[in-house]
């Protein structure tokens, strides 16, 4: 993983994921899903972890062109961002979207992943700014 797709926060953890939300719309990522992973591990298994979110977030367009060149591609969607407490910091991570070209060996995702690699390198740059 990349610094272009990481971005470290120095403020508490829901503002920070509002941050998060806030820089994926600017870039036109909606967020599907949210997974609270200490609330869902409390729940499931009783086990207490620090504060973790998977934000599942898609760019409607960008979705559908990539899924119209490789259905496979939805194996990997939403884009999965992770927003999580490093101990009084915030650190947010997300995958390279070229992994959908290595994944499916089609060059032809290249165009899609390099127009999803720069909104979320300036979603990370927003968050950084």
């Amino acid at each position: 993983m990349t610094d272009d797709f990481t971005a470290l926060l120095n403020h508490p953890f829901t503002d920070a994921a509002d941050r998060v939300r806030t820089a994926l719309a600017e870039q036109g990522f909606g967020i599907l899903t949210e997974i609270d992973m200490p609330a869902t591990l409390k729940a499931k298994i009783g086990v207490d972890m620090e504060d973790y979110l998977v934000l599942g977030a898609c760019n409607p367009a960008l979705a559908h062109r990539a899924l119209e060149i490789d259905r496979r591609v939805g194996l990997l969607l939403p884009c999965n961002v992770v927003v999580r407490d490093i101990g009084g910091s915030v650190l947010v991570e997300a995958m390279d979207p070229q992994l959908m070209v290595q994944f499916t060996g089609r060059p032809e995702l290249g165009a899609v992943a390099d127009e999803a690699a720069a909104k979320l390198r300036a979603a990370m740059a927003a968050l950084k700014a």
